[in-house]
């Protein structure tokens, strides 16, 4: 993936790893256009950052989603990458769960059914230019998961088999397909999140270490830093039970 002299869609780009990224993405020379719900985000984010423009999106929306699509590549014919970042975290008792499962329906729409819809409306555009990409961010916690979060973890799981899938049916069209897989990092998304927490990886260094992969040639398929092999590799090295064992006891 070049890093410079594209136009970026980012959801989720108002806030944490969507707003780093965006901020910079920006710096290298690229058009960056970030969607979210939150106005109040986007707008804190542009009046930041001249010249990165906003359009609000509610990924939980199918039709909004396609409008978005129509008017995003209407107004911005030259955007070639799509990062799928938007995102939300439940902490969820699966012994006492409210009656309708709002919450675990809420995020699997959001993690899930978002990006899979994002994707769909865009790929059309995507596939016509000369060179795009789709990048879309995981979690750690799709190889291990975190117990006290266990639809978002199941979510993201449910993401990096998409995205393979993704990958091996869009070889030989001029769209590359990457994914961001990042440990616990100090955002809002978070709960009970601190950034003196040693759990946490500050947002900047995470940030900071996700642009240098990013920016080696080729591209790797997964952008993992330090923080998160150790989950990411869990089964392959048979550290599997000692890190769900170490999630297990975390308390958000």
């Amino acid at each position: 993936m070049k890093l410079t002299g594209n136009t970026i869609l980012i959801t989720g780009g108002g806030s944490g790893i969507g707003r780093g990224l965006a901020e910079s993405l920006h710096e290298l020379g690229n058009q960056i256009i970030i969607a979210g719900r939150r106005q109040d985000a986007l707008d804190e984010t542009t009046k930041a950052n001249p010249g990165i423009v906003s359009i609000n999106l509610d990924v939980n929306d199918p039709e909004a989603i396609r409008a978005f699509a129509a008017r995003a590549t209407s107004e911005h014919p030259g955007l070639n990458v799509l990062i799928n970042n938007a995102g939300i975290m439940k902490i969820e008792n699966l012994q006492a769960l409210p009656a309708g499962l709002g919450d675990s329906e809420a995020v699997i729409t959001t993690n899930l059914l978002g990006p899979v819809r994002v994707t769909a409306a865009f790929l059309p555009h995507l596939q016509k230019q000369a060179r795009a990409a789709i990048v879309n961010v995981s979690s750690g916690l799709g190889f291990v998961p975190l117990p006290v979060t266990p639809t978002y973890s199941a979510t993201k799981a449910a993401l990096h088999s998409y995205t393979l899938s993704l990958r091996v049916q869009l070889a030989g069209t001029p769209v590359e397909v990457i994914e961001i897989i990042p440990p616990a990092v100090a955002t809002d998304l978070t709960p009970g999140r601190s950034a003196t927490d040693p759990r946490m990886m500050s947002l900047p260094d995470f940030i900071d270490q996700t642009m240098q992969i990013l920016q080696t040639q080729p591209t790797p398929s997964e952008i993992c830093v330090e923080n998160v092999k150790f989950l990411r590799f869990a089964e392959a090295k048979g550290n599997f039970d000692k890190a769900l064992q170490q999630l297990s006891a975390v308390k958000l």
